[in-house]
């Protein structure tokens, strides 16, 4: 299937998803709910990539999408980088204590969360429900209820017969691991582990998946300012 991602045209196999092809070529996409282990969901929606067909768009989720001839796909746009933003937010006002989300939220240069925290336990992304069904084999645990009422519980809310306490559930949990400050931190975002990650010549040219420094420190993205336009 030939592909072009990022500006870079691809031969990618038939079958692979474009995170994979992604992930072949060096190009970082943030992940969440996605494990190399598990069947891909596509649930917490921060893998989004862009297609364009023409002079039109569209986002979806690089670990569902499968790779299809003559697509072209951006990792790294405004819109994309915008909506992942978005998208973390809303995660983070879900379950603020969880030291994943705060390390995402630092490693995608997020500033803010503007929506009122639930401060939850769960943020629903069915990790621990598809490691119990998949790789222990027991299916202890799934979905209950739709909507504002859902959750992940045992059958009845009873304790399962399936369940062999095998902690899979636990290990595979973004927000079981607590952020430094603990389970009471004092803000609504850390954002103490800010690095240079984020890329950072998407304002001249969202082709380019520059990861090597802050805006201008490289001075690449300067220095070729001129020939862009």
């Amino acid at each position: 299937m030939k592909i072009t991602i990022d500006g870079i045209n691809f031969d990618a196999p038939k079958g692979w998803t474009i995170l994979e092809s992604a992930k072949f070529l060096g190009l970082e996409i943030p992940t969440l709910c996605y494990n190399e282990g598990l069947s891909p969901w596509g649930g917490c929606r921060l893998c989004i990539v862009e297609l364009f067909t023409g002079k039109t768009s569209k986002l979806v989720s690089s670990c569902t999408y499968p790779v299809e001839e003559d697509l072209i796909i951006k990792t790294s746009t405004k819109r994309v980088l915008n909506a992942r933003k978005m998208v973390l937010e809303l995660l983070i006002a879900q379950c603020p204590t969880s030291k994943v989300l705060q390390d995402l939220a630092a490693r995608i240069g997020l500033q803010q969360v503007r929506f009122t925290p639930r401060w939850e336990k769960c943020i629903y992304c069915g990790l621990c429900v598809r490691m119990c069904q998949e790789q222990m084999v027991a299916g202890a645990i799934g979905f209950v209820n739709r909507g504002n009422k859902l959750k992940i519980n045992t059958p009845f809310d009873k304790t399962s017969e399936e369940c062999r306490r095998c902690g899979g559930c636990m290990y595979i949990c973004p927000v079981c691991m607590s952020r430094c400050e603990g389970i009471n931190p004092e803000t609504v975002l850390c954002g103490r582990c800010e690095n240079s990650l984020q890329p950072t010549c998407t304002e001249l040219n969202d082709n380019f998946n520059c990861w090597m420094g802050l805006k201008g420190d490289c001075g690449t993205c300067v220095s070729e300012k001129s020939k862009i336009k």
